[in-house]
């Protein structure tokens, strides 16, 4: 053989697959975000169970079950039925508000603080836009589970004689709970991207505080017309501005046959508040990442 001859060896293609579409990148990296938050919250659901009922519970064990025990009167026209019934609907409402802001503002204070973890989260392969709709929904599916394991409590927490009076209206349900869950998960994302993690504390003085109180979760809208000065409603009108009063009286159109606002009115100014918290949130989240 000649020495001058060499073996080659025959070279292998590399095969390039096709590269993967922006829109498929993204949602891959949304459903792994979600996937994630969810096995943290699987991962501490106790936590997350007791979390959620403890005020509802003794909000209806107060109100419902000790005031009519020691003859304390409550509930106004109607009597302690008629309370009850009303505050099913308000019990929900702030349940699907806390979870909402709970999961969302607070775990955004902490990955904003000094640990910095949310670069983590803008270093997946999609928009920064999209890391907090993640936290919107996340929020929101926590909205969810609080509704579904605060009703029962609502329902049964009482004392004898006294009985909520619950009629699901399935439509009303179906349509408006994910709907009033997303409004307060973008509430929350404003809330998380306004304060700083070390003013994070001032959120429930100055903003939670007013909100649930004057949120109609223990009245009915219709019940503040008499608060008036001459012929002007006024407390009736400033509480319009109040997020949590739209989904009070939804849950009371979802759960009861009470007196609610009608819904003509809460379906679009609950959409709006979603559109304007989950703008404002993102503004505020895309500038707070970039700093």
């Amino acid at each position: 053989m000649d020495s001058s001859t060499t073996d080659t060896v025959p070279s292998r293609a590399i095969v390039v697959g096709p590269r993967r579409s922006p829109l498929s990148s993204s949602r891959a990296a949304l459903g792994a975000l979600m996937l994630r938050d969810v096995r943290v919250l699987w991962g501490d659901f106790a936590i997350f169970v007791l979390r959620t009922i403890v005020q509802p519970f003794l909000l209806c064990f107060v109100f419902l079950y000790v005031f009519p025990k020691i003859g304390q009167s409550v509930g106004g026209v109607g009597g302690a039925t008629a309370f009850a019934t009303v505050l099913v609907g308000g019990v929900v409402g702030i349940s699907v508000m806390f979870q909402g802001v709970q999961s969302v503002a607070l775990q955004m204070s902490q990955e904003f603080g000094y640990t910095r973890e949310i670069e983590d989260r803008v270093q997946a392969p999609c928009p920064i836009w999209l890391v907090a709709v993640e936290k919107v929904l996340s929020g929101a599916v926590q909205g969810l589970l609080s509704a579904a394991i605060v009703l029962p409590i609502a329902s049964i927490v009482h004392a004898r004689g006294v009985e909520a009076q619950i009629n699901l209206h399935w439509a009303v349900l179906l349509t408006l709970l994910p709907l009033a869950c997303v409004a307060m998960g973008s509430l929350g994302l404003v809330l998380g991207t306004s304060f700083k993690p070390q003013n994070i504390g001032m959120m429930f003085g100055f903003v939670i505080l007013p909100i649930t109180f004057l949120g109609g979760t223990y009245y009915e809208w219709t019940r503040l017309a008499p608060v008036k000065i001459g012929s002007w409603h006024w407390l009736q009108t400033i509480v319009l501005i109040n997020p949590l009063l739209y989904v009070n009286e939804g849950m009371r159109a979802a759960f009861t046959n009470v007196p609610h606002m009608h819904l003509y009115v809460v379906y679009p100014v609950l959409l709006a508040f979603c559109v304007a918290f989950l703008s404002l949130g993102i503004h505020n989240f895309r500038r707070r990442v970039l700093s």
